[in-house]
């Protein structure tokens, strides 16, 4: 049971041109967005950082960015987290070979080295405490520019955030979360857990 419950998506007018922002992007509206915006400027804040970090600027692709994002919850154990961005990933076009091998990105075909340098960045950074050290510092420098550090970071720090969010709140999981949790994590071990 959710430690907040969310507001109906139709239960103000705000509420639903939120909730039809997000059924472009999940094909749903996130129960945690809607349980913010019991208070919207909290949840107008959010929505403001999550555009302006998931924007694509460039070589740090829309589909790159949920991976980063599923790294980074899944280091966290967030379970409502980790169906929201490897669903988000399969929606952006994530090849198949990358949804099935996320956890073999070190050695799998399906990445190329810049992905292993900002996925192995993902993970440490996401570790308490942070794992970044100067060997990953080189790895990015090696792949990527300063301000694309920037984006893939900014990614990291949005997750922290809403692993934070969802795990304390234990948000309930929305159907097509819950559908591509199953179809693509539970072989890993992915279950909805208190997230029902």
């Amino acid at each position: 049971m959710p430690l907040v419950s969310p507001l109906a998506a139709d239960s103000n007018p705000e509420v639903a041109q939120l909730a039809e922002f997000f059924n472009e992007t999940l094909g749903f509206c996130p129960n945690s967005v809607l349980t913010m915006m019991r208070r919207p400027k909290i949840a107008k804040a959010f929505i403001a950082l999550n555009m302006a970090v998931m924007d694509n600027q460039g070589r740090v692709t829309s589909t790159l960015k949920r991976l980063i994002a599923y790294v980074s919850s899944n280091a966290t154990g967030c379970r409502y987290c980790q169906a929201h961005t490897i669903r988000a990933a399969e929606r952006y076009g994530a090849e198949q070979a990358q949804l099935d091998n996320i956890w073999q990105y070190r050695t799998h075909q399906a990445f190329n080295e810049a992905e292993r340098a900002a996925l192995d960045f993902s993970l440490a950074a996401s570790q308490v405490p942070n794992g970044v050290d100067a060997d990953i510092q080189a790895r990015l420098h090696e792949y990527w520019t300063e301000d694309e550090i920037v984006e893939i970071l900014g990614v990291i720090a949005l997750f922290g955030y809403l692993n934070r969010w969802n795990d304390s709140m234990a948000t309930t999981l929305e159907e097509g979360a819950i559908a591509s949790g199953e179809a693509l994590l539970s072989q890993q071990g992915w279950a909805i857990e208190k997230h029902q």
